[in-house]
């Protein structure tokens, strides 16, 4: 990447991501790092919802993906699995995404979610074509 950021930080963070309250401090091909609060996101029971660990894995992987195709072309999500080992009720879950496949027709990301102290929430592996 040059100075000038791609995928540029005005899209880092789409308005259904803003409604989770996603923050993301760190975009590249290799790593995407965010977090989102807890409170807002929780299942009818106080619990975190899994659909949200899904959102936050599919966006983070899909900006990674994004920054390594690069201009003039697009990462789509193809497959995404999500293994959810514990939850969560207050704070902020904290979300990194590391490349495990860097290719020139598909990206693939393994995103790991962690609660305050560290602990796994939920693991998952996002699979992208890179098209355009």
């Amino acid at each position: 990447m040059t100075d000038e950021q791609y995928p540029p930080p005005s899209t880092w963070v789409s308005p259904f991501d803003a409604k989770l309250g996603l923050e993301i401090s760190s975009v590249s091909a290799q790593r995407v790092i965010g977090r989102v609060p807890v409170d807002g996101n929780t299942q009818p029971f106080g619990l975190w919802h899994g659909g949200a660990s899904a959102a936050v894995m599919e966006t983070l992987g899909s900006l990674g993906a994004n920054a390594h195709a690069g201009r003039g072309r697009r990462a789509v999500g193809a497959e995404l699995n999500v293994s959810h080992l514990r939850s969560v009720t207050q704070g902020w879950v904290h979300a990194q995404a590391t490349a495990l496949h860097l290719g020139r027709t598909s990206a693939v990301y393994q995103i790991d979610l962690r609660d305050d102290e560290g602990r796994l929430l939920a693991s998952g592996r996002l699979s992208c074509r890179l098209i355009g």
